[in-house]
């Protein structure tokens, strides 16, 4: 559902265009992504106090930040011009899959939800949900690392094939399908690799080097097809009005080094850090990272 779209995609025929026009206000997101950083905000102002150490300041920057890149993915002038460029639309998967998910898990944003809600709410739905059993078994099974890393690459994957990309391009609702999953399954892989208060990893700190290494180069590998394929991949590119000096060819190459550069950077930092962590004096790793937390 969107309002006051002041621009459609069909008629961008210039990256100014799309600056100044490309605008719109999806209301079912805009309520969704208002909603959930107000519940959070009003958590983390009751907690302030007494989780100063779990939850600082930067963590409600970082959460809001993720929650404005969402935003900005969805009713930007990126979404404007996702159907005629193709390294708009991979910015627009960039910024779903490896900007708003890792920002929102920094936020630590399952205590401050919980205590956001209502609490008539959470006695009555979420705490009876949190208690069952099942909802446990579910969580650790859809969280378990080699889950998460099988689903989040596969929709990587499977999303870029051709013909799927294509399916996506052409019907908006399989468009904002495919948004979702993307947005689903990172989330659920950065959430392994950050696993925010008060969420506690049962797997060795290391496995997360080989867990993020292993999705890179898989990203390695669409993006080199990307740039190497010596043809236009999708058709929908090839025939879309050239609104820069860019030919297809090029815009496609374009797209392909961006996602090779900067998913490679968003992989390999938190690695470099991991192994860093892992590398430090033990009593110094210890003290920094097994610090008894707080008393309430």
């Amino acid at each position: 559902m969107t309002m006051a779209v002041w621009l459609d995609a069909d008629e961008v025929h210039s990256i100014g265009d799309a600056l100044v026009h490309g605008w719109s206000f999806p209301l079912l997101p805009f309520f969704g992504l208002a909603l959930t950083l107000i519940v959070y905000l009003r958590g983390w102002w009751t907690l302030r106090k007494r989780r100063e150490r779990e939850l600082p300041a930067w963590r409600v920057v970082a959460f809001a930040a993720g929650i404005s890149s969402m935003w900005m993915a969805l009713a930007s002038p990126i979404e404007a011009l996702d159907d005629a460029l193709l390294s708009a639309h991979m910015l627009q998967h960039f910024i779903l899959m490896s900007v708003a998910p890792p920002l929102m898990i920094l936020g630590a944003p399952v205590v401050p939800m919980l205590r956001g809600l209502p609490r008539v709410f959470v006695r009555g739905v979420v705490g009876p949900l949190l208690r069952a059993r099942w909802i446990h078994a579910v969580a650790r099974f859809v969280l378990h690392p080699a889950v998460v890393w099988l689903a989040m690459n596969a929709a990587y994957l499977g999303w870029h094939i051709p013909a799927a990309f294509e399916t996506a391009v052409r019907n908006e609702r399989i468009h904002e399908i495919e948004h979702l999953c993307f947005f689903a399954t990172s989330l659920a892989f950065w959430w392994v690799v950050l696993a925010p208060w008060p969420a506690k990893s049962h797997w060795p700190r290391w496995t997360v080097i080989p867990y993020l290494l292993s999705a890179d180069i898989l990203n390695t590998v669409l993006s080199a097809a990307l740039v190497f394929a010596g043809k236009v991949l999708y058709p929908s590119y090839a025939e879309a009005e050239r609104i820069t000096r860019m030919t297809a060819m090029q815009d496609q190459a374009a797209a392909g080094a961006g996602m090779w550069v900067v998913n490679s950077l968003v992989f390999l930092v938190p690695a470099v850090v991991v192994t860093a962590q892992l590398l430090q004096p033990r009593h110094k790793f210890i003290r920094a990272h097994f610090r008894p937390a707080s008393q309430d």
